[in-house]
């Protein structure tokens, strides 16, 4: 049913006439890698499979993917994972774009790698989180495990987009998600089905548009970050990434100032600057013995407003994430 996510950069489709505009994006601020490659991306997720050997799923034609043998800096396209659309996907989005998938998100959990992903109709919450999973992303052996999460305009208040993959401090899975509509959910999982197994907490909400959820864990926090403004207009894009953190990971989250995100708090991490527009659709990652990476779009002012894949070390002070 699935293409094998090969590594050879001359069949990759999705999203492929737009990686020629960039061939190298150099870091304009210490805190950003260099990067080079094929980077054009949107919604990029990453993890690490192996030794050095990095992945990043981004939104586009059947989920872009890309990859590097050089620890994240030098990036080359491959085969997207659906070549063609799944038959279910219109059952929850009968006017979704053709093979037009958004916001995946990859995880590693018990042996297997997954990959959580949404199919939506631009604008409203006719939409549905899937889900695949493999034995090795290398291998491509990637598996239908159906629909997670969906919602359906007229029915219900939520938007079933942007997944994110939570593991709690004692191991069990949660998935975050929403855009937009009430906000952002976060539901227990399954941990053998990967599929809902208790009712959804609202987590954060915010006028003028929240979603692209993240959530990870350190050091006694649950720390959520989410992209706020609106996406998807390149330079004028007004996409900002926040924060804030809690206890537990059902929350209450709350900002620097101890504001609540569930009534319009957050602390802005990255506002972009002169070059990189509208930051957000972020990933965070935790790249081992390492350290934490966050990976996210921003659009090239100095290149068309180009969707470009932008990674940053990610540290924590006084208990509060910074780049």
């Amino acid at each position: 049913m699935f293409k094998k996510t090969l590594l050879r950069a001359s069949k990759f489709i999705a999203l492929g006439m737009a990686v020629a505009m960039v061939a190298i994006v150099p870091g304009v601020q210490a805190s950003h890698w260099g990067l080079s490659g094929g980077v054009v991306t949107h919604d990029p997720t990453i993890i690490r499979e192996g030794g050095s050997t990095w992945w990043s799923a981004s939104t586009g034609r059947g989920i872009g993917m890309k990859y590097s043998t050089n620890n994240g800096r030098t990036w080359t396209d491959g085969l997207p994972i659906f070549a063609q659309p799944l038959s279910w996907w219109k059952q929850y989005a009968p006017r979704m774009a053709n093979n037009d998938v958004w916001a995946p998100d990859l995880e590693y959990y018990r042996g297997r790698y997954y990959c959580f992903y949404s199919v939506s109709e631009f604008g409203k919450n006719n939409s549905a989180i899937g889900l695949v999973s493999c034995s090795s992303i290398s291998r491509g052996d990637w598996r239908d495990d159906g629909v997670v999460v969906s919602s359906r305009a007229g029915r219900d208040n939520f938007n079933a987009i942007d997944p994110n993959l939570v593991v709690d401090a004692a191991g069990k899975p949660w998935l975050v998600y929403g855009s937009w509509f009430n906000g952002i959910h976060i539901v227990r999982l399954n941990q053998t089905t990967m599929k809902p197994a208790g009712a959804p907490v609202r987590i954060a909400a915010r006028s003028g548009g929240i979603e692209g959820p993240c959530i990870i864990y350190n050091n006694g926090y649950y720390y959520l970050f989410t992209s706020i403004g609106k996406c998807c207009n390149g330079v004028n894009s007004t996409y900002k990434i926040m924060y804030g953190r809690s206890r537990s990971v059902t929350g209450p989250y709350v900002d620097k100032n101890g504001r609540n995100l569930l009534n319009g708090g957050g602390t802005i991490m990255d506002s972009g600057n002169d070059r990189w527009r509208g930051p957000g659709g972020q990933d965070v990652y935790r790249n081992s013995s390492m350290g934490y990476v966050m990976a996210r779009h921003a659009y090239d002012a100095y290149n068309n407003g180009t969707p470009t894949l932008l990674i940053s070390d990610l540290y924590f002070w006084n208990g509060w994430p910074t780049y």
